[in-house]
């Protein structure tokens, strides 16, 4: 992706905003073609990156803090999210009878089920964007990411 290509411009960019424009630019492509793969299943990548997080909870109580804590894109709307996820029945909530501030959060059955279709979709969209790349490339992008 040539970046002075993409926002249309002759004029010589700093290697440093050039960089930040190109991480820019490559964050949201990669955030398209995800969020193509799941539109078919009706959930959004932050609703999926939830189910994800549930699920690797293997049965085990998640709370907000928790969801919040592990989610890859943070955000303050993660109670609407498990609202909607709650809504499709993907996933469960229990309030404490004891402590109504305590909530626990639960993947559901057939959260588990969809869950296990959309991951085939990921995978499929994570090897169009990875295509071009050797393991070594992406060892190597990785290294470089680990600087941040």
């Amino acid at each position: 992706m040539n970046v002075e290509e993409v926002i249309k411009t002759t004029k010589v960019i700093p290697v440093e905003t050039r960089t930040i424009i190109h991480l820019q630019l490559v964050a949201n492509k990669v955030n398209e073609i995800l969020s193509q793969a799941l539109k078919p299943h009706g959930v959004s990548l932050q609703q999926f990156n939830v189910l994800r997080i549930l699920r690797g909870r293997k049965g085990e109580a998640a709370n907000l803090s928790t969801l919040n804590e592990r989610m890859v894109t943070k955000m303050s709307n993660t109670t609407r999210l498990v609202d909607k996820l709650i809504l499709k029945g993907y996933v469960k909530r229990n309030v404490c009878e004891h402590n109504r501030r305590k909530v626990e959060i639960f993947i559901t059955s057939e959260g588990t089920k969809v869950l296990t279709g959309m991951d085939e979709s990921i995978k499929n969209a994570q090897h169009k964007i990875l295509k071009d790349f050797e393991i070594e490339e992406l060892q190597q992008l990785n290294t470089l990411f680990d600087k941040f």
